[in-house]
């Protein structure tokens, strides 16, 4: 991504002084305490076997894209076990020369929506090494690793072992593509973990993975809003490449199914993309705009205009055309007009607001509530109930307006739900939203509803 503008990080805000749930101190998920596991376990020489993530069918789940039997015969090793039964010789390595998007290609699992977020998140250095601490090697080796993620306000710190699920000899799920790094499989395990299970990752939505990243504000934009006029769309995709923010689109699944057809154009139906970059080149004293996505699956790309082998790229400038690499590597170039055809949604994610109107310097105040609608006393339902006046409010005053920027934004309200349950796919969500209104000019009562 281009990095035009700089966002100063509103992420932090409520944790300043470093406690619990901060970047800096991470709030323990299940309790467990990376350092004293790992102290545990080396001053036992013993490797670590994690009770609450257990190596076994429980933490794997029901897979759609197994049968029961092919389920017994998933065997969980360890990652130097994994070599030896490939008979490859190469020591196992958790990050080498740096977390890259052309490091791994997906499983078995139907995550894509977390992978396509993991290529965005190659782009933000800062991002992945809060995400996975880079001081876990297989040095000083105890089977144990731990990352972070986002979760509802604080930061939580998740412990895993490195009992990877094979099948056939190979990974169950995402693979590394230099076959002894294993940077990505783990850290889909420790999500897996917060997930429930294997099985709990299969399908989502991009974004949700993004703000578990970075604990950012998101925004989702429908393409066919954007098909015949897609100037503003062009707009907010250059100020959240400028910004630095991770984005990622989808294409619709086929006649609403969940299958991963591959469509005569190349590109799969009803699967997640990473955007990896936008640009404009020249063509025949025109400018094109173009956006560059990448396939978690590592291949499989797009046969369209301006795909690595269209004959579009021979007809642009020599320092144009090196933009086209013309590797199967699942990356490609296509033509925003294109793009907002056969894509239906695109998101970027931030860890500052700025990227939504493009004042990169402007400074954010953060305030987050916690609350809960109970019945009969604050769960008021929606505006055509007598009791919509019971619902939670807040009040919120913008004091200062620069009339001279019209195009400012001066507000911004997201809202959370904490699911019920421990198991992603099983959790319980209930309706919600927000209803603003203004009051006496300025002051603006929210209603969650």
């Amino acid at each position: 991504m281009s990095e035009s503008g700089t966002c100063t990080s509103i992420i932090n805000l409520r944790y300043q002084d470093g406690s619990e749930g901060s970047a800096t101190n991470p709030a323990k998920f299940k309790n467990q305490d990376y350092a004293q596991l790992k102290d545990y376990c080396a001053g036992r020489k013993r490797l670590f076997i994690d009770s609450a993530f257990p190596p076994d069918n429980r933490s794997l789940g029901d897979l759609p894209s197994l049968t029961s039997w092919q389920e017994d015969d998933v065997k969980w090793l360890r990652p130097a076990d994994i070599l030896k039964l490939q008979n490859n010789s190469s020591e196992p390595i958790f990050c080498l020369k740096g977390a890259s998007r052309f490091d791994f290609g997906q499983g078995s699992v139907g995550n894509c929506w977390f992978l396509a977020a993991i290529g965005s998140l190659t782009f933000r250095k800062e991002l992945i090494a809060q995400v996975m601490p880079m001081d876990q090697s297989f040095k000083d080796y105890a089977g144990i690793f731990h990352f972070r993620f986002w979760r509802f306000g604080k930061w939580v710190d998740v412990v895993i072992d490195d009992y990877l699920p094979t099948y056939n000899k190979r990974l169950l799920s995402v693979y590394s593509k230099s076959g002894n790094e294993f940077w990505v499989p783990l850290l889909e395990k420790a999500f897996a973990k917060v997930c429930g299970s294997y099985a709990d990752m299969n399908a989502g939505l991009p974004a949700d993975a993004c703000k578990d990243f970075s604990g950012g504000v998101n925004m989702t934009y429908d393409l066919g809003e954007f098909r015949y006029a897609n100037e503003d769309l062009w707009l907010a995709l250059t100020r959240a490449a400028g910004c630095r923010s991770m984005i990622c689109c989808g294409t619709a699944s086929e006649e609403g199914r969940n299958v991963n057809t591959i469509s005569q154009t190349g590109l799969v139906d009803g699967h997640a993309y990473s955007v990896t970059k936008v640009a404009e080149v020249e063509h025949y004293g025109s400018k094109v705009r173009l956006v560059r996505l990448m396939n978690p699956w590592g291949k499989q790309e797009w046969k369209g205009k301006w795909s690595d082998n269209s004959d579009l790229w021979n007809r642009v400038s020599p320092a144009d055309r090196e933009k086209c690499l013309n590797l199967n590597n699942g990356e490609f170039w296509m033509a925003l007009d294109d793009f907002c055809y056969y894509f239906n949604m695109v998101s970027a994610c931030c860890e500052n607001p700025n990227f939504i109107d493009g004042d990169y310097k402007c400074q954010w105040k953060c305030m987050i509530y916690d609350g809960k609608w109970v019945a009969g006393r604050s769960a008021g339902g929606s505006l055509n109930n007598s009791t919509f006046y019971t619902n939670p409010q807040f009040r919120i005053q913008v004091k200062i307006i620069d009339k001279t920027e019209p195009g400012d934004k001066n507000m911004l309200l997201s809202l959370m739900q904490k699911p019920e349950g421990e198991h992603r796919l099983k959790k319980r969500f209930h309706p919600i939203g927000l209803t603003v209104f203004k009051v006496r000019f300025l002051n603006f009562c929210i209603h969650h509803v």
